[in-house]
């Protein structure tokens, strides 16, 4: 993994919005765009192969970033729910909350955007468990919404959409990636947790929130120092 930046103060909050870096998949290519781009905002300039690094000052103070997940009220019956839908199936899955709610939660941030990794099912199969077990609780079930595979589009696993409560989530399982020789479309199958932190954009994108031990993993070793410091690292 490398460097990318220690992002300005006045370009954190930015960064971070623009990024939703978890959903958008944002990936720097340091053509000279980039590099002009870098100039303009002040920032030190990059040499232009993507695996150098830039030392730019301190961004987020450590206060800033919390040790723990302090979960809502609708956060804690959702993950429940989930929890209980598992038991009820006599499933030994893992969940996990991955990628940018974990990142925004450690930030004292809200977020409504909550995806659910899989160790060992695809999300329309746990969904399905989810309902059975609303149905024998005589609550409310929604049916899923499937994002099938596509390819041609990068999406070679499906995920699955659904509301729980009053909050919507996406189930996918954990993914590992590779690409084919003079490929940029990468190919997915099934991973483990590491494998699935290790393909995605950024360390502080690659946490995860473990719903049956309720602890934070960082599964690179450097995501949680990354968030504290301010640093994108690929």
């Amino acid at each position: 993994m490398a460097v990318l930046a220690a992002v300005h103060p006045q370009r954190w909050r930015c960064l971070h919005t623009a990024a939703r870096l978890s959903r958008l998949r944002i990936r720097f290519n340091f053509n000279l765009a980039t590099h002009q781009s870098f100039r303009s905002a002040g920032i030190p300039s990059v040499a232009l192969n993507t695996l150098q690094t830039v030392n730019l000052p301190h961004t987020v103070p450590g206060a800033m970033v919390q040790d723990t997940i302090t979960l809502t009220s609708e956060e804690r019956a959702l993950f429940d729910t989930l929890l209980a839908a598992s038991r009820f199936a006599g499933s030994d899955t893992v969940l996990r909350a991955a990628g940018g709610w974990v990142r925004d939660k450690l930030l004292g941030k809200e977020s409504k955007d909550i995806d659910i990794a899989l160790d060992n099912m695809l999300g329309k199969d746990f969904a399905d468990k989810v309902n059975e077990y609303l149905a024998s609780q005589g609550k409310e079930t929604h049916r899923a919404a499937v994002i099938q595979s596509n390819p041609d589009q990068s999406k070679h696993l499906e995920t699955a959409r659904m509301k729980i409560n009053s909050l919507w989530i996406d189930l996918v399982n954990l993914r590992s990636e590779t690409y084919a020789e003079g490929s940029r479309i990468p190919n997915m199958e099934f991973g483990t947790p590491e494998q699935d932190a290790m393909r995605r954009d950024f360390t502080i994108n690659s946490l995860f929130y473990n719903l049956n031990e309720g602890i934070v993993e960082d599964y690179t070793g450097k995501g949680l120092e990354d968030l504290r410091s301010g640093v994108l690292r690929t």
